[in-house]
């Protein structure tokens, strides 16, 4: 055992220094990443954008936090309670201490691994006889000199995974507020299409009443009782739809609750209207913008970064692999004997491996990572586009959602108006049950309309402050921080 020592100790003389020589001179083979361009428009449709324009905000979007958009007390605490027990935002969560976990791996990996070993055996010696050997000391196995910059490679990819993974929380995050904000408009809109379709049952029962009583003394048509027979099977019809409606969206909206609905909240269903929901106005800003604002777009930027790593460890693996097996410790052929003066020693087992044939299989490996990095530009540059057509789309809304609510007002306003003056007229003889019944039916479509409408409205307020990237944080918007 100690002859071996000795051979090897002029190389461990001079390993430190080797090591250090080559360590300094080790390289990186990550192409040079730069950022694809965004393949989009630098502004907004014309239309939209100047629509916009006109609306003044107080503060701008990355200053403006969840809280500042929702300023209603109870949807406020329906998101808080959400973001505290939603289940799939536990898991994305949790998703980036798995990252976190995995890049300690590769962290790791850059430096050796020094384990304590004890070790004993026993052998025939072929005389009738038996051998003894022990050894106790530190052991390095397999560590890898990375001069071609392989497992720094791998470092960094992972290093991008996880901040792509913690993007992709902040997108769960978003997401999951809008959607809570979102279900509590469906389930307030509800509230409300309910109460007109009570309201116009109620109406149409008496009207079917009224309509029997004159078909029995004659002064009324067997068709004029069946269509107002007819509009009150389909006000129950819609009723029956709506109620089946409103306890859909509160399933919904349990769900992303993680837990029953508040019983404050359920209070105030029955006294809040959509008419006095409000939220704040937010300013679109540039396209460009949306490259900063929205973690889905930097989740798949970082993904974009460790395909482009991955591509360093794929070259790498064309160069020579260096690893050191070393031990240093004490060895006897009697137990007693472990540590004691004379038992000492090291011993030190470079290795160099380089690949000379492999059957294509480094170059193959290479073409892969290539290919999964042109896979994430596309990806990339997908995300930008569907961003950009996302907030697209919240601003045409916004340009013209405001103006159909104004027309849906007037609209209903007209409609009980030609109503009142239809009930004058039928009373007094100069109308028919005909025009009537159409105008009670007018009126029940303008009253969903409007309803309709308004939730739209605000949805797509909601949709655009989301598609900017807003809501981050309570106050104020900010990236995460890198590890």
């Amino acid at each position: 055992m100690n002859n071996s020592y000795k051979l090897f100790r002029p190389l461990a003389l001079y390993l430190p220094g080797l090591t250090a020589t080559l360590l300094a001179a080790g390289c990186s083979l990550i192409p040079t990443y730069e950022r694809p361009a965004a393949p989009v428009a630098a502004q907004w449709p014309s239309a939209i954008t100047a629509a916009n324009s006109e609306k003044a905000s107080t503060q701008p979007i990355q200053n403006m936090g969840w809280k500042d958009f929702y300023a209603d007390a109870t949807l406020q605490e329906l998101i808080s309670t959400a973001l505290a027990n939603n289940r799939d935002l536990r898991v994305s969560v949790l998703n980036i201490e798995q990252a976190r976990a995995q890049l300690g791996l590769r962290r790791a990996a850059q430096f050796p691994v020094v384990n304590a070993a004890l070790t004993g055996s026993r052998a025939a010696d072929g005389n009738g006889g038996f051998s003894n050997s022990y050894s106790a000391g530190l052991a390095v196995t397999s560590y890898e000199f990375d001069f071609f910059g392989r497992v720094a490679s791998l470092k960094e990819q992972a290093l991008a995974q996880y901040l792509a993974t913690e993007e992709g929380s902040q997108t769960a995050r978003i997401s999951l507020i809008a959607s809570v904000a979102q279900g509590w408009l469906n389930l307030l809109a509800d509230e409300e299409l309910l109460n007109v379709s009570r309201e116009t049952v109620g109406t149409r029962e008496e009207s079917l009443k009224l309509m029997d009583l004159k078909l029995q003394y004659g002064a009324a048509s067997e068709l004029d009782q069946r269509l107002a027979q007819s509009l009150l099977e389909s006000a129950r019809g819609t009723l029956a739809q709506q109620q089946r409606q409103r306890a859909q969206d509160e399933n919904a909206l349990v769900l992303l609750l993680g837990q029953a609905l508040p019983a404050n909240a359920r209070g105030q269903l029955a006294s809040t209207q959509l008419s006095a929901t409000q939220f704040a106005d937010v300013p679109a800003g540039l396209p460009s913008d949306l490259l900063t604002r929205r973690p889905d777009i930097r989740q798949a930027e970082q993904q974009l970064i460790a395909s482009n790593a991955n591509i360093g460890a794929a070259r790498a693996a064309f160069f020579p692999n260096i690893t050191l097996t070393a031990a240093f410790g004490s060895g006897s052929s009697e137990l007693s004997g472990l540590f004691k003066s004379g038992s000492w020693g090291w011993t030190a087992a470079p290795q160099l491996l380089l690949p000379i044939f492999d059957a294509g299989r480094n170059q193959s490996n290479l073409e892969a990572a290539q290919a999964a990095r042109d896979i994430a530009v596309a990806q990339y540059e997908k995300a930008i586009q569907s961003a950009f057509r996302e907030v697209a789309d919240a601003l045409a809304g916004e340009a013209t959602l405001s103006q159909q609510l104004q027309a849906s007002q007037a609209l209903l306003a007209a409609e009980r108006e030609r109503t009142r003056l239809t009930k004058l007229r039928f009373d007094n003889g100069a109308a028919s049950q005909l025009d009537w019944l159409d105008a009670q039916r007018t009126l029940f479509a303008a009253q969903q309309a409007l309803v309709q409408t308004r939730l739209a409205f605000l949805q797509n307020r909601i949709a655009l402050f989301k598609g900017l990237g807003g809501g981050l944080s309570d106050t104020a918007s900010a990236p995460p921080a890198a590890p």
